[in-house]
Order: structure tokens, then C-alpha cells, then sequence
């Protein structure tokens, strides 16, 4: 365990964002299975209305550091891809 005070700080500050983090990596991760659900099941009405929500999460955990802005612009591309290929079957 920490024996300095900076040291006991890092740790406490590292606890927070790791559970920010997690949440946010979860919130991210639930959007895109529930949008892949609504391509499955050929909602496309419903997966075009999450997929401004699914945007916003992504952008947020660019800034936040959780995956890298190519990363981002790759699943923000593929999740257009998608939707587009759903709507012109």
C-alpha cells in the first residue's frame, strides 16, 4: 500500500477513473450490441434513432482516453456502413 501522501492521492485518483472508465466502456459497448440487435431483428428505424446516442458515447470516450479517434472514426464508419447496406436490402 501507499506510504506517502501523493503516493495515497494517485491511488485514490487512479480508483476513480478506473470505475469512470468501466462505466463508460460498458455504456459504449451496451449501445453498439443493442444497435447490432436492431439490425438483426431488421429494426432499421429503431437502429437509425440509437445511432445518434451511439455517436455521442463513441466521441466520449475518445476524449476521455478509452479508444483512440481512428478507432472511433473506424466504428463510426462501419456502423454508417451498416445501416446504409440494412437500408438498401
Amino acid at each position: 500500500m501507499a506510504n506517502h501522501k501523493s503516493a495515497l492521492k494517485r491511488a485514490k485518483q487512479t480508483e476513480v477513473r478506473n470505475a469512470r472508465n468501466r462505466a463508460l466502456r460498458s455504456t459504449f459497448r451496451t449501445h453498439i450490441k443493442k444497435f447490432n440487435a436492431l439490425l438483426t431483428a431488421k429494426d432499421i428505424d429503431g437502429a437509425t434513432a440509437e445511432l445518434p446516442a451511439i455517436y455521442r458515447t463513441i466521441d466520449k470516450a475518445v476524449t476521455k482516453g478509452i479508444i483512440h479517434r481512428n478507432n472511433a472514426a473506424r466504428r463510426k464508419s462501419r456502423l454508417t456502413q451498416a445501416i446504409n447496406k440494412a437500408k438498401a436490402a
